[in-house]
């Protein structure tokens, strides 16, 4: 059973578990875990899964339109040592520092691999939550950010050398789009973070709100380093597209708001598609009319 599996046979109990937070009075918590074995390849700092699975949980933060506030993460490993654990708390801080968060703690574990297990928490303000089952017939979407860095991260930790290995850990280091998430909150009429990749994202995001998502695939921004790595423009889309683990924000925003929401968000807009109504027995999604598919990032056996 794989996690999209797992989470439908909870939601009968959890209904809002599909969301990328829980909203418990105003407050905004998510917690995420990490192996070394899944997610973080041979070649991966400290420093950079510090940052990366903190990350990861403030990106969750950013996708509900809310303020980062904190976090905290349970650091696992066979042994403890001591320059590992500071350059982890390194990373930790700084990206918490980069949305304006404090990272403040968390516990320590051994394990049988390296794991880390983080926990972000956040503040819905004025404009409130944006959840995923918002998007409407006639809305855009759109996405924030350069797409792929993390594949193309990938493909460099595999050429093992120095200089492939530094750069593949500046592409593993994303800012979580906290920022973003505050401008298009009050405007977005949806929103989720792209962990699992664009093609499963807008998957969730079609289904939860029960819309059909056309995109087109020329006006994907497409990160610089996916072309140092990619054969052909097939894989480029494929390496942007469906790879996952890029923590971006996906969202549906009413079209006449594209331009005003645009020039408000730090790592700026890009329309990509539009949503239209659900099909009758058709495609979800769409990529220059063709059924673009369910794949991406997953946790379990699919």
């Amino acid at each position: 059973m794989d996690e999209r599996t797992a989470l439908d046979r909870l939601a009968a109990d959890l209904p809002h578990a599909g969301d990328d937070a829980a909203v418990v009075d105003g407050t905004v918590i998510t917690t995420d875990m990490l192996h070394e074995r899944t997610d973080f390849p041979p070649g991966t700092t400290r420093y950079t899964a510090g940052w990366r699975a903190v990350g990861a949980s403030l990106s969750d933060v950013a996708a509900m339109g809310a303020a980062a506030r904190a976090a905290v993460a349970v650091y696992a490993d066979a042994a403890f040592d001591p320059g590992d654990l500071d350059r982890f708390v390194a990373g930790a801080v700084d990206v918490s520092e980069a949305v304006d968060a404090e990272y403040v703690g968390g516990d320590l574990d051994e394990h049988v691999e390296f794991t880390t297990a983080t926990t972000a928490v956040g503040r819905v303000t004025d404009a409130g939550a944006v959840t995923r089952d918002g998007a409407w017939p006639g809305d855009a979407l759109c996405v924030t950010g350069e797409w792929g860095r993390s594949a193309a991260a990938l493909r460099l930790f595999e050429r093992c050398d120095e200089e492939s290995v530094e750069r593949a850990n500046e592409l593993f280091r994303f800012a979580p789009r906290v920022a973003d998430g505050l401008a298009l909150a009050g405007t977005a009429t949806a929103m989720m973070d792209s962990s699992d990749g664009l093609a499963r994202s807008c998957h969730q995001l079609a289904e939860a709100s029960g819309a059909r998502i056309e995109l087109e695939r020329e006006a994907l921004p497409v990160h610089p380093a996916v072309d140092e790595v990619a054969d052909g423009e097939g894989e480029r889309f494929e390496l942007a597209a469906h790879f996952g683990e890029d923590f971006e924000l996906v969202c549906a925003v009413p079209e006449s708001a594209v331009s005003a929401v645009s020039e408000a968000c730090p790592a700026g807009l890009t329309r990509i598609g539009a949503v239209s109504e659900a099909p009758e027995g058709g495609p979800r999604v769409v990529a220059d009319g063709d059924p673009l598919p369910d794949r991406g990032f997953t946790h379990g056996d699919e």
